[in-house]
């Protein structure tokens, strides 16, 4: 049997955040998006179709694209409690290597569960040499899966340095019931790692937080109803439904771009909220959504986005 990973705190939210005293009743812009925006192109897992998925080369990429405004990236939660940058919870058998070379297998997934893994052991495993066989056009490069920081601290830098506007950050929360305390730390317990991490990083205003699982979104609403939180969507129930769900109306509502129809951006606006859907690499079908009204789009080739 495996001994689940302890997670620790080192701060306390207290003495990281100075909250209103009453929760938010209606969503607002989020706070990395002023008034003056008038759209959020944000390049998802970094640029998957063109580098490799969450990784600094694939978050660099989509930099060099202008119209990009936000990073798309997702996390995992190591054995001492690093944010991973990582879409799946172990290393994946799809672009991953082991530290000798061999191709990680689908069995071998289940030995490399991140949530087992210190964050320098992960260092040594390469998830982008193979490239990815349904993204033929990305570059092979060899490369790990970094920490928040990490990440964060490259793509700053890399901006200063190019003279860029800092990007915002979409940071996605990996959790299912039945990963809780396995996969992941409980979403209680993660939500508060996220929210720790982006003060400390000094990001808060440029970060988004999203999950499909409402009960991760729940938990950061609870540590700081300020923060701007997403909701993703890919089922049927329609965006009552799954609001009513949730508990809350989030500052974005953010559904697979096939659910995504007129009269769902008007609901959408009309309670005040951006809608912003995923993930859309075809350029007509970004064109449709634009001309219905969405805020934003999260794509996986920034080259597609329509001039």
């Amino acid at each position: 049997m495996t001994t689940k990973p302890l997670i620790t705190y080192t701060l306390s939210l207290a003495s990281l955040l100075a909250l209103d005293a009453c929760q938010q009743t209606t969503a607002k812009l989020p706070n990395y998006m002023s008034a003056n925006t008038s759209f959020d192109w944000q390049g998802h897992r970094g640029a998957r179709g063109l580098a490799p998925e969450n990784s600094i080369p694939g978050f660099l990429k989509a930099l060099e694209f202008p119209q990009i405004t936000t990073l798309e990236l997702d996390l995992a939660v190591s054995q001492d409690s690093q944010l991973i940058v990582s879409h799946e919870p172990w290393l994946s058998h799809e672009i991953c290597s082991w530290p000798d070379g061999r191709p990680v297998s689908k069995a071998d997934e289940d030995l490399l569960i991140i949530y087992h893994l210190r964050a320098d052991d992960l260092a040594r495993y390469d998830c982008g040499s193979r490239g990815h066989s349904r993204f033929p056009e990305q570059q092979k490069i060899s490369t790990v899966k970094p920490t928040l920081q990490a990440a964060v601290q490259a793509v700053e830098n890399w901006c200063r340095q190019h003279n860029r506007p800092l990007p915002a950050y979409n940071i996605e929360i990996k959790t299912r019931p039945e990963w809780d305390d396995l996969k992941t730390p409980v979403p209680e317990a993660f939500a508060r790692l996220v929210v720790e991490e982006i003060q400390r990083l000094g990001i808060r205003k440029r970060a988004c937080v999203q999950s499909f699982d409402v009960r991760s979104l729940q938990a950061v609403h609870r540590l700081d109803p300020q923060l701007t939180t997403a909701l993703l969507v890919e089922n049927n129930l329609g965006l009552e439904a799954n609001l009513q769900i949730l508990g809350y109306i989030p500052p974005i509502y953010s559904p697979n771009h096939q659910l995504v129809n007129a009269e769902t951006v008007h609901l959408a606006h009309a309670k005040g909220m951006r809608i912003i859907p995923w993930t859309v690499n075809d350029t007509q079908d970004m064109k449709k959504l634009v001309d219905m009204g969405v805020d934003g789009i999260i794509t996986d080739y920034p080259d597609r986005i329509p001039q």
